[in-house]
């Protein structure tokens, strides 16, 4: 077994690490504060990179592992949570279903703007009635012609409505089977299609700086050209894109403890009560050390998920046990950070706050902490 990374792994740790600090820091507080999405910081993430990390160069990607696409997601969330949902929801979530499923026309109109970092896709999956039941989905696509006619809603969308957004993958309902149960079929919706409209959600508990919205789809026509795959793969694709986003969430809950730990271990050190630093004594200590242990064994179950991958074995099962595990992990890591940083964890001067508010949607995004344990304990037979 070998555990260590690749010179490319290592690099792009580097790299991304050193973006993160020099360009995302500086203005983190800021845009949580004033709640504002930077279209001027996502276009230098795509600059570097960030976007279309495991796309082929064919598409204007730069054909990384998944395994590097983790690390950078990891290290963008180690300083900022909001950033790396952009990164995170722009790669799995935008770009995944129209790389995997979208036509070669799809591919070339859409994957270069989006590769760049010019634009932004959004994942039309969670509706007002349809979260963790994505089969409960009602909004619907009718064919007329060679057109198809969408109606409905959805909510919870990142990346969606903000001056980069191009458009949306939408999942409607296009019929029934012969089993009686809905055949789902998704739809590449651009920005600018009569009747569709997207609003901006505000008064966020985390993610402040991401772009989250809502949408509204009134007989808006697409042309057949515009559905994603084949029609009644709808669910399929769905399914298959959350397994791998699930992925991009447990890197920012890895990423998240581990800036949260960092935090918290440079300040222990350096807070004096009782004449020593309060890293010494034991109470604090072996909340540092567990904390610790806590994020090595995270690392090791995400980044076996990713190798697994890349190497097109089964994944699904281990994706849902790093998504859960890590989750939970920075809401526990977070947790002691606070509570060492004791009166200045609850100041929003200090970074930490934020990373535990930023935790909760890790525990309820691409599927709540809840389905993930029915998810793996069907994966173990029962």
């Amino acid at each position: 077994m070998d555990f260590e990374l690749s010179k490319e792994q290592e690099m792009v740790r580097k790299e991304v690490r050193r973006f993160a600090h020099k360009e995302i820091l500086p203005v983190a507080l800021e845009l949580d504060e004033s709640e504002s999405f930077s279209a001027d910081l996502t276009r230098k993430m795509g600059d570097i990179g960030l976007f279309g990390t495991i796309v082929s160069e064919k598409y204007g990607g730069q054909g990384m592992d998944y395994l590097s696409y983790i690390i950078a997601v990891e290290e963008v969330a180690r300083i900022d949570g909001s950033q790396a949902a952009t990164v995170a929801a722009g790669n799995s979530l935008g770009i995944g279903p129209i790389y995997y499923f979208g036509t070669e026309a799809q591919k070339q109109k859409y994957l270069p703007r989006l590769c760049r970092g010019e634009g932004l896709w959004g994942f039309g999956l969670t509706e007002p009635t349809a979260g963790s039941d994505a089969g409960g989905s009602k909004t619907t696509a009718v064919k007329d012609g060679n057109e198809w006619v969408i109606n409905g809603s959805k909510i919870f969308i990142t990346n969606a409505a903000c001056e980069l957004s191009l458009g949306v993958t939408v999942q409607a309902v296009t019929g029934r089977r012969e089993s009686g149960r809905p055949e789902y079929t998704c739809f590449l919706v651009e920005h600018g299609t009569p009747g569709f409209k997207a609003v901006e959600m505000h008064r966020k508990m985390m993610w402040r700086a991401s772009n989250t919205a809502e949408l509204y789809f009134d007989d808006v026509r697409v042309p057949a050209a515009n559905v994603l795959g084949n029609v009644g793969d709808g669910f399929h694709q769905m399914l298959q894109t959350l397994d791998g986003g699930r992925l991009s969430i447990a890197a920012m809950g890895l990423g998240g403890a581990q800036g949260a730990y960092e935090m918290a271990l440079k300040y222990a050190k350096s807070r004096e009560q009782f004449g020593q630093p309060v890293s010494k004594f034991q109470a604090v200590a072996f909340k540092l050390a567990d904390c610790a242990m806590e994020i090595e064994c995270g690392r090791n179950l995400l980044y076996k998920a990713c190798w697994l991958r890349d190497k097109k074995r089964p994944f699904a099962k281990e994706a849902a046990m790093a998504k859960l595990y890590c989750s939970e992990l920075m809401g526990r890591v977070a947790n002691h950070a606070v509570q060492i940083h004791g009166g200045y964890g609850l100041m929003k001067e200090y970074h930490v706050e934020r990373f535990y508010r930023d935790q909760k949607l890790l525990d309820i995004g691409e599927g709540t902490s809840e389905v993930q344990r029915l998810v793996i304990s069907r994966y173990i037979g029962c």
